[in-house]
């Protein structure tokens, strides 16, 4: 083997640094508002559901997008596109941070994830060319996944720590720098990655999608802060109308934006829907906590941020730890783990209450910790390795997707539903309680009332996040001894090419087949 391929050159680890920068922005830029909210809140006075889309609009526009923006990258070039997101994603930065109300704030962070939904796909292409041995890529990929989950664990951590001296706006100027950086050196570190045979994009089945989703969770925000209405009502049947017709298009394509058939296999199922439900009860617990610690137990953002670390910390190394443990239990044994570990975590934010619970917070934190950074580490790897090789490509995809969505949902559906209990349990004087507490003229009992009905909101919000968690733990066992389905093959096998470990997470996607680029024929493979 040449000296080139056993070490890569400075220019590939420098470069592999530069790349990073736009990774982390796009996954910590996914959960630094949780913390941030009650400022945010504070000055610029969003409803119920504006303040829900603060928080989600960003993951959904990312989700959304995250398949289509690969397919672009593949056609005009993956290098351009990666420079024109990190721009864009830099200037929704500024525009967020300056918004003078929550509609153009929701604008700002909807434009970010658009461009956020350009880096990913981008990023891992550009890392392929700068390490050409496999090995060597694998490693370098293998710090790309661990970054991609670090951004999201520290996402609230350094939220708190900026807000601490600086105004909320703040939280958007520090991802400024860090793309200015990033076009300064891209140009001069990395190459330009295109495919001859990119496939064409289907935009109905990208505006079918994206519009129906924003229907749905449209009509149950508006159903859990306000009740039922004609309007929302229409919204929710149109939403899932489109969803529908979008679900059928898809089966007669032929290069579907979405593979449903994929979904035929068991294994390939229960990874993906690891990768979606996980990131909810995340992203909901997280942001529901972030209000809880500041708004009712009266805690500053810094005290509120460094309580965050423990179990920062424990997901990070979980998610380094976990391909290593994977190999030798297997793949289904550490969903299985998954699910329980989150399961019994979120249970330890039930005796928290109105008077205290920082010590039941922070011990859920570190036992769902364990969860969150398997689920990290192990689903997309899972997902690619329970298909046939020639679809790894669109699993790979489809795993990205379902993270991303998972923490838009999370805080969509279940942030609906504890705000729903706000407002069945409160005092209903205000959608919200950062709202209620600001009222003039508050009296003591409804403020407490108001506080109680939050945290009412947090258990119900724990406990059925908790046993949705259980049930899929006990899908996985049941999967586990069934085995994994027509077209599975052995996870542990599965994640091993000639004796290479397939990278795992976000990582799946830098061996994708290119979109429009036919299947090569290979050896059968042992299963």
């Amino acid at each position: 083997m040449s000296q080139q391929h056993t070490a890569p050159g400075l220019r590939a680890w420098l470069g592999l640094t530069v790349v990073l920068g736009p990774v982390l922005l796009v996954s910590m830029d996914g959960s630094i508002l949780f913390l941030a909210m009650p400022r945010i809140s504070q000055a610029l006075l969003p409803t119920a559901d504006q303040a829900l889309w603060i928080l989600d609009g960003y993951g959904f526009a990312v989700g959304s997008l995250l398949i289509a923006s690969g397919n672009l990258g593949d056609r005009y070039g993956r290098l351009k596109l990666l420079v024109i997101g990190a721009t864009v994603f830099g200037i929704g930065s500024a525009l967020a941070a300056y918004a003078p109300n929550a509609e153009l704030l929701i604008a700002a962070r909807a434009l970010m994830g658009v461009a956020g939904a350009t880096l990913l796909p981008s990023a891992l292409a550009v890392l392929s060319e700068l390490f050409a041995d496999p090995r060597r890529r694998a490693q370098a990929i293998g710090v790309f996944a661990a970054a991609f989950a670090a951004g999201f664990a520290i996402g609230p951590v350094v939220g708190g720590l900026v807000l601490e001296r600086f105004w909320w706006g703040s939280v958007f100027l520090v991802n400024v720098p860090v793309v200015a950086l990033f076009l300064l050196l891209a140009p001069g570190l990395l190459r330009e990655v295109r495919t001859k045979r990119a496939g064409r994009i289907d935009a109905l089945s990208v505006v079918t999608s994206a519009l129906g989703l924003l229907l749905v969770i449209y009509a149950v925000k508006a159903a859990a802060t306000e009740g039922l209405s004609g309007s929302t009502v229409i919204a929710g049947v149109a939403g899932a109308a489109l969803l529908a017709w979008f679900a059928r298009r898809q089966l007669s394509l032929r290069q579907p934006l979405m593979d449903f058939s994929l979904f035929r296999d068991r294994l390939f199922s229960l990874a993906i829907v690891t990768g979606l439900l996980p990131l909810a009860a995340w992203s909901a617990t997280a942001y529901l906590a972030g209000v809880y610690l500041q708004s009712v137990l009266g805690l500053s953002v810094l005290h509120a941020a460094l309580l965050a670390i423990p179990g920062a910390v424990v997901l990070t190394i979980t998610c380094v730890v976990t391909p290593s443990v994977a190999d030798r239990i297997g793949k289904r044994t550490a969903l299985i783990a998954c699910h329980f570990s989150i399961a019994g975590g979120l249970l330890f934010l039930l005796p928290t209450a109105i008077t205290g619970g920082i010590g039941w917070y922070v011990t859920a934190t570190v036992v769902t910790g364990i969860g969150y950074g398997i689920s990290f580490s192990v689903v997309a790897d899972t997902a690619v390795g329970a298909v046939p090789v020639e679809r790894a490509g669109a699993a790979g995809a489809i795993a990205e997707t379902s993270n991303e969505l998972g923490n838009a949902l999370g805080i969509a559906l279940l942030g609906s539903l504890a705000a729903l209990v706000f407002r069945l349990q409160g005092p209903d004087l205000a959608p919200t309680l950062d709202e209620t507490l600001h009222l003039r003229d508050l009296a003591p009992a409804l403020a407490t009332e108001a506080k109680t009905a939050f945290v009412t909101g947090l258990h119900v919000v724990a406990a059925v996040a908790s046993a949705l968690h259980v049930v899929l733990g006990v899908v996985a066992v049941a999967t586990r001894r069934g085995g994994g389905g027509p077209g599975s093959r052995p996870v542990v096998a599965a994640g091993r090419r000639g004796g290479r470990r397939r990278p795992s997470g976000p990582a799946a996607g830098a061996r994708r087949r290119p979109a429009g680029e036919p299947a090569r024929s290979r050896p059968a493979e042992r299963r």
